[in-house]
């Protein structure tokens, strides 16, 4: 059994990463977060200590190092500008990090974690729960199998993904570009990150739309060419499925043909978590490729040209 300690326990995601240590088997003995509304504890782990200030949070984490109680690990669910400050306290009090995407918001940030990672000798893990989704798994094995045969194919794909959020979502730390890293950082990293992890390397890059509630744009790996779509706007979501009562629509077509990965995301947690503590997780180097292609999305100025824009562009411009 090993020993978590937790920053961010009070937000959305939280409540996957307490399930994903209790079914590993495994304890979480301290969580911290400013915001207090955390009584899902209770449902895991009700003996955790719990603290609102980071200072006695940090002196916590020490007494019990000191009194003999090791801290294995950390998982770090705080807002993103912050993971890259408690990926470091994680490493400092020799636990490894198991963090939530994004990883950081830039790749430098990256370059200079894995020069702590060196100095103390514990590893940085990061949550890129789509390269585990069963329907994901297959999509690269087909592609893999397909590229042998023709090594020069490249594939057609529209990534769609409207998930609708209120009045709050402008209001909270995701609203601000400075501290969620904006609208493709947010909600679009582990998309992202699934097309080059399955199409290669980028080539090119280009925004079509750059709005706090829309990002669209296109991008070109070494075998694929992507128009994409992400937005939190309620607006977007296509008629047939508000009928449904719907505010969610994820979709990505490939040479036309539609990839169904709706279901199936409650348990992947647990199944990062079972990488991570077989040794298997996806550290720094996994995650830098999708961080590259956010910082640079964040960094575009708008293409006015509108080549190559996903067909959504149309109802916003």
């Amino acid at each position: 059994m090993s020993n978590f300690v937790m920053i961010g326990a009070a937000g959305y995601i939280a409540p996957r990463h307490m399930k994903a240590i209790k079914e590993t088997g495994n304890n979480l003995v301290a969580a911290l977060d400013k915001n207090d509304s955390v009584g899902v504890i209770d449902s895991y782990f009700p003996n955790a200590d719990f603290f609102v200030e980071y200072e006695r949070f940090d002196r916590h984490v020490d007494l019990l190092k000191r009194s003999g109680v090791s801290i294995d690990y950390a998982s770090i669910a705080s807002p993103n500008y912050l993971h890259d400050s408690h990926i470091r306290f994680a490493l400092r009090h020799g636990a490894n990090a198991i963090c939530e995407k994004p990883l950081v918001l830039n790749p430098h940030n990256i370059d200079a974690l894995k020069v702590v990672q060196e100095e103390t000798g514990r590893q940085v893990y990061n949550i890129l729960q789509l390269r585990l989704h069963p329907s994901i798994v297959k999509l690269k094995e087909d592609v893999e199998r397909e590229l042998k045969q023709n090594p020069t194919k490249v594939y057609d794909i529209d990534l769609t993904y409207l998930t609708s959020r209120g009045h709050w979502y402008f209001t909270s730390w995701k609203g601000e570009e400075q501290k969620s890293g904006g609208i493709a950082t947010n909600i679009g990293v582990h998309f992202f990150d699934m097309l080059a992890w399955i199409f290669g390397d980028v080539n090119q890059s280009s925004s079509h739309i750059k709005k706090q509630d829309v990002n669209a744009g296109y991008l070109e790996l070494k075998h694929a060419r992507v128009r994409w779509f992400l937005s939190v706007n309620y607006d977007y979501i296509p008629e047939q499925v508000k009928s449904q009562g719907q505010r969610t629509y994820r979709s990505i077509t490939i040479d036309g043909e539609e990839i169904e990965f709706s279901g199936g995301f409650t348990d992947l947690h647990t199944a990062s978590y079972e990488k991570i503590l077989s040794g298997e997780g996806f550290g720094l180097e996994e995650a830098r490729r999708s961080i590259e292609i956010v910082s640079q999305i964040r960094n575009h100025s708008v293409d006015t040209s509108i080549t190559d824009a996903h067909p959504f562009v149309a109802k916003v411009i």
